[in-house]
């Protein structure tokens, strides 16, 4: 994947109770590296922009609104473990455990959670175990 853009730029994912993502956004971005940036009072911004992704929370969203799937690159599979272990502690649920994924490629590492919304949060690394 060396040399190639993200496709995406940033994304906004909608929540429904704010203060309550915060916990769980705040642990999972902090297992991935990725650092708080902004915090208002509808909405909290992680990553950098000029960095190639970016991420808002954003409150204001339904109950049907939460059930879209987001994956993040994570920088190797110690940090998708670290990634589930602290979803699962600030108020996350299992959605996957920390694993190979061979039905996508050999070396497709990930887990899988659900919000608090009930979004489904992915963080995957592509690699072999270093």
């Amino acid at each position: 994947m060396a040399g190639r853009a993200l496709m995406l730029d940033h994304v906004s994912i909608a929540v429904v109770d704010l203060a309550r993502a915060a916990r769980f956004y705040d642990a999972v971005m902090a297992a991935l590296g990725q650092p708080c940036v902004w915090r208002e009072e509808r909405a909290i911004g992680y990553g950098l922009r000029d960095a190639g992704s970016y991420l808002t929370i954003r409150a204001g969203a339904t109950a049907a609104d939460a059930a879209c799937h987001w994956a993040f690159r994570a920088k190797g599979r110690a940090a998708v473990r670290d990634f589930h272990a602290a979803g699962l502690a600030a108020g996350g649920t299992d959605d996957g455990a920390p694993g190979l994924r061979p039905i996508y490629h050999p070396h497709y590492y990930a887990a899988f959670l659900r919000d608090p919304d009930g979004n489904r949060i992915e963080a995957v690394f592509h690699g072999p175990e270093a």
